[in-house]
């Protein structure tokens, strides 16, 4: 299997350079992501990067690491010291032959490591585009990045839970032949390239 961990880290590159044009009073504003205000959907993402990385490093019993943090008056620092923390804990020797504790997929369960990063790789690239819609900016992503993530995205199943009010991701929307490769990835999630029109 393909090592997508140098990709993971792309994504988080660019998503870094759209965090980064975040300003503070900017943090209440609505996002793609259901009922989330920008400071939520920022303190969300920096959670999940210290639970993935607290996983990659074995932690399997103590989900308060998958908790938020806060931004405050800093969301892109707070955001980069997550991100750089992940990317950390992904590069160490041997972390693709263990297992991941992901408490909130599926009632808690291990995953494969390679599994477990092609969640966090298509998290990344698409909040990493619900921060830049919020922020009516590009999301640039390279056609290499949204190549490899299309195949993760496609496996994300597609059924009555993504109607739950806690679901990751609402009901597919229809994609368009030949449109970008971008807008694929995102209708395929329940996203509309087009928010918030």
């Amino acid at each position: 299997m393909t090592d997508i961990r140098p990709l993971d880290r792309r994504a988080l590159e660019v998503t870094e350079a759209i965090v980064d044009q975040v300003q503070p009073d900017q943090l209440g504003l609505p996002t793609p992501c259901a009922q989330w205000s920008l400071r939520q959907l920022l303190a969300h993402m920096a959670g999940q990067n210290h639970g993935f990385a607290a996983a990659a490093d074995g932690e399997v019993s103590d989900e308060s690491v998958w908790a938020d943090r806060p931004v405050d008056d800093d969301p892109a620092g707070v955001f980069r010291a997550s991100s750089r923390r992940v990317t950390a804990a992904f590069a160490r020797e041997g972390v693709l032959d263990g297992e991941f504790w992901l408490p909130q997929v599926r009632g808690g369960q291990m995953f494969p490591a390679r599994t477990a990063i092609g969640f966090h790789f298509v998290d990344y690239v698409v909040h990493g585009w619900d921060v830049a819609a919020t922020l009516s900016i590009p999301a640039p992503f390279d056609e290499e990045t949204l190549t490899a993530v299309l195949p993760y995205v496609e496996e994300v199943p597609d059924g009555p839970n993504r109607r739950a009010p806690d679901a990751s991701f609402r009901p597919a929307l229809p994609v368009r032949d030949g449109g970008p490769l971008l807008d694929r990835v995102l209708a395929l999630l329940g996203r509309s390239p087009k928010w918030p029109a």
